[in-house]
């Protein structure tokens, strides 16, 4: 038996390449970049962050192409921080191979991911983000007529402890202090502020208070009751194929009737890309017809503004009671006109789906694919990794549609049902062919009594 050498083994110095060891690829990635070199995603991205970098001064850069692989590693792999996608691409074969660096080359950093986001625009993001929208219209996926708007919390990269006074910058706990010796107290200790602190109402207000670290981190509640400094994530769905047409970063203080708009907006221009683009090579899409939304995005503005611009809405109606529509003309044809969508077949089966398709992104894009917890800061560099985050979703449609599988992992569970069903039905045999054989051993010793009883 070969024993594991203790001491340290020393490296060779020369390797020749036909020696190196090579993986044999991950099958979800070797497909991801045929459909991405088929339809030259390397050239587009060139092309478009051309104008960011220097044509002769500087040392060579990364391709753009690697950079955008690598924040779609983060969704795939399900992995939040760009140092931990850094980590990843270096310990994987496979990652290195759909990057395209060879076993010899190193991957690159966390620190160069960051320099390439801060030397690339949102607008780039949001070009690629519309680039990938593209392709998923050219398989069909992307009808654009009924979208549905839903908004959910991610937790900042910020601690509440740290917040300050907007007016006064005093941190939280030399505001108490003050307070108490302001009201008597001279040099009050833990306990006296914690008292104090028990008493108080409103004591943690937008209005007051900000993060030092994240001017743009606003202290929210999240799904699970917690009290957090947090941003602002909202989506806009086909109803039809569940692909993200649009998504915005706004502030977690903000209401949705007030950041719906935004959101409609962008999945409008998003559309209106796709439809004016003539290298599609499919059934454009049609502008947006109807919108789906909860109750929460229910106002007499909303519902006002959508109706003029011919939108019709099935928007949950919240229960408040009789209602007064003195000078309200148009604001009463609205809401009536939604309540009567909503009652309708139709508007109910929408709203069921409304559950399934616009909580499954959130499902994918936060929890497993791990962006439910921010580690950048301020919107700009956020919505730059939410975008390219949400492109991989859409990307993970084309490839369920493509190999019946949109995540790498889904492979291997997928091999896992395939063998325990084999299993299964290995099991089931074997019984059925027991229970045959104890049938036929019983016909054949009745047919041994009859010929006994016959001879007698």
């Amino acid at each position: 038996m070969k024993r594991r050498d203790r001491g340290g083994k020393q490296s060779s110095l020369f390797i020749p390449s036909d020696q190196v060891a090579k993986g044999p690829g991950h099958p979800f990635y070797k497909r991801l970049n045929e459909v991405l070199g088929a339809a030259e995603f390397d050239r587009f991205v060139e092309d478009l962050c051309e104008p960011f970098y220097a044509k002769k001064q500087g040392r060579p850069s990364i391709p753009p192409g690697v950079y955008f692989r690598m924040l779609l590693i983060g969704f795939f792999e399900g992995i939040d921080s760009e140092r931990g996608i850094a980590w990843r691409c270096a310990d994987s074969l496979g990652l290195r191979e759909f990057l395209g660096y060879d076993v010899t080359e190193s991957t690159p950093d966390h620190s160069t991911l960051s320099v390439i986001r801060g030397r690339l625009d949102v607008d780039t993001h949001k070009e690629v983000f519309s680039w990938v929208l593209k392709r998923v219209a050219e398989h069909g996926l992307l009808k654009g007529k009924t979208l549905g708007v839903d908004a959910t919390t991610l937790e900042a990269n910020a601690a509440m402890r740290s917040i300050v006074r907007r007016d006064t910058g005093e941190s939280y706990e030399e505001y108490l202090t003050g307070l108490l010796e302001e009201a008597g107290i001279d040099d009050p200790d833990q306990d006296d502020i914690a008292r104090l602190d028990r008493k108080r109402k409103n004591k943690a207000s937008n209005k007051d208070w900000k993060s030092p670290s994240d001017p743009d981190a606003r202290i929210a509640k999240m799904k699970d009751g917690r009290t957090h400094l947090a941003h602002k994530a909202e989506h806009a769905v086909d109803m039809e194929t569940g692909v993200i047409v649009s998504t915005t970063l706004q502030g977690a203080d903000q209401g949705d009737t007030t950041t719906i708009h935004e959101t409609l907006t962008e999945a409008a221009e998003s559309l209106r890309d796709v439809i004016d683009d003539e290298a599609v090579n499919a059934a454009a899409p049609r502008l947006i017809d109807e919108v789906v939304a909860d109750k929460g995005y229910h106002s007499n503005d909303v519902l006002s503004d959508l109706a003029e611009a011919e939108i019709r809405t099935y928007i949950s109606e919240p229960d408040r009671g009789r209602r007064r529509w003195k000078g309200k003309a148009r604001a009463r044809r609205a809401v009536h006109g939604n309540r009567r969508r909503v009652r309708g077949r139709r508007g109910k089966a929408l709203l069921r789906q409304r559950g399934e398709l616009l909580e499954r992104p959130f499902a994918h894009c936060f929890e497993t694919g791990g962006m439910r917890r921010t580690h950048l800061r301020t919107h700009e560099n956020i919505l730059k990794r939410l975008l390219i985050h949400t492109a991989g979703f859409n990307l993970a449609r084309v490839m369920e549609k493509l190999i019946g599988i949109g995540k790498p992992r889904r492979l291997w569970e997928g091999l896992d049902s395939i063998s325990v069903l084999a299993r299964l039905l290995s099991v089931l045999l074997k019984s059925v062919w027991r229970t045959a054989a104890r049938w036929n051993g019983l016909v054949v010793e009745f047919r041994r009594q009859r010929i006994r009883l016959a001879v007698r």
